[in-house]
């Protein structure tokens, strides 16, 4: 018995590593979640409310080593905070309204892969987002004008990959944005805003060697 169980050990040990990535591999892949996200004043150091919104995307992954690799993906992000305020035809301020902003985010990410078999990794890098559209939720108010078109940020995340096959596999990951741009055109007395936001996401990647 404890040779099988040896002997089972080594062949699951083997055919882990065929999963691990080698130099010059390149993974394609497909990802959607589920974020949420807020801005923060940086004046009073003052954060807003969280709204809930969805991420999609597709990425390419070179490998430069087994351990290291360089990720660019083309993401569409909604985000955006809730319970904020506008002012009305009048000038009057209405409280306890959503904002929606959607963006093309495009990170440009460096993934170190660690584990066993290469499985885990953490990714790091810059990100550069495009407004495509900005809305008032409430009264579905268009606001695009009053918003910069471009932001720029830090993008940090942590996921795993589980081979379903020796060249596909499923991946799940936590995924964190921080912008450093002022989002609004102007803020009047206010300082600088930045928006920020965090996602679940879930993925199928598919490796060429």
């Amino acid at each position: 018995m404890k040779k099988l169980f040896t002997t089972l050990a080594i062949v699951l040990g083997c055919y882990s590593l065929t999963f691990a990535q080698q130099k010059g591999s390149v993974e394609f892949g497909a990802n959607v979640g589920y974020n949420n996200s807020y801005i923060n004043e940086t004046y009073s150091n003052q954060s807003s409310d969280l709204i809930g919104g969805l991420n999609t995307g597709l990425f390419v992954d070179s490998y430069f080593s087994n351990a290291w690799s360089l990720k660019v993906e083309v993401n569409y992000d909604q985000k955006g905070w809730g319970n904020g305020f506008i002012y009305d035809q009048n000038g009057n301020t209405v409280d306890g309204v959503n904002f929606r902003l959607n963006y093309i985010t495009i990170p440009v990410l460096a993934s170190w892969h660690f584990g066993y078999t290469r499985n885990w990794y953490v990714h790091f890098g810059p990100y550069i987002g495009i407004l495509t559209g900005a809305k008032e939720t409430t009264d579905d108010i268009d606001v695009k004008q009053i918003f910069n078109t471009v932001d720029a940020g830090i993008d940090v995340g942590l996921g795993v990959k589980i081979p379903i096959s020796n060249r596909s596999r499923i991946f799940f990951e936590y995924d964190g944005q921080g912008g450093l741009t002022n989002i609004f055109k102007d803020n009047g007395d206010y300082a600088s805003v930045q928006t920020l936001r965090s996602s679940i996401n879930a993925g199928i990647s598919f490796s060429v060697h």
